[in-house]
């Protein structure tokens, strides 16, 4: 089981619609099969959020290694926002870097040079050779 936002969750959704509105002018509800939980009438609506609210935390969190993954996710070190990259520094990262010059290498195919339709760059005895497609390289 995957876990998603509850946003993106169409479940969760729907059991936070029904708390809300069964909670509406209420106090939270009290732990589902708790003491104060059965004494509660049965038409109560605390009763009924206590146990969408319980039916929810299974459904999220019933497989345990899972619950344990997350946890452990939620409380690792994360990397502090004062040593992380500044917004000057990611730009300066993108800036687009300069082209680097077309060069063959050994035991490749010849490479079309940019601007230069038809011509391309062979690797000739240790040496670039530019030829067009009808020259054959020496």
């Amino acid at each position: 089981m995957t876990q998603t936002s509850w946003y993106d969750d169409p479940v969760a959704l729907w059991a936070s619609a029904r708390v809300t509105e069964l909670l509406a002018g209420h106090d939270d509800p009290p732990q589902y099969g708790s003491a104060e939980w059965q004494q509660l009438p049965g038409n109560d609506p605390k009763k009924g959020a206590a146990v969408i609210t319980a039916a929810e935390m299974w459904r999220r969190y019933s497989d345990e290694d899972e619950l344990v993954a997350w946890l452990n996710d939620a409380h690792r070190v994360r990397t502090p926002i004062a040593s992380r990259k500044t917004i000057a520094e990611l730009d300066a990262l993108a800036k687009p870097k300069p082209a680097r010059p077309v060069q063959a290498a050994p035991g490749w195919p010849p490479i079309a040079i940019p601007g230069r339709p038809g011509w391309y760059r062979h690797l000739v005895n240790g040496r670039q050779v530019d030829v067009q497609r009808t020259e054959q390289a020496a």
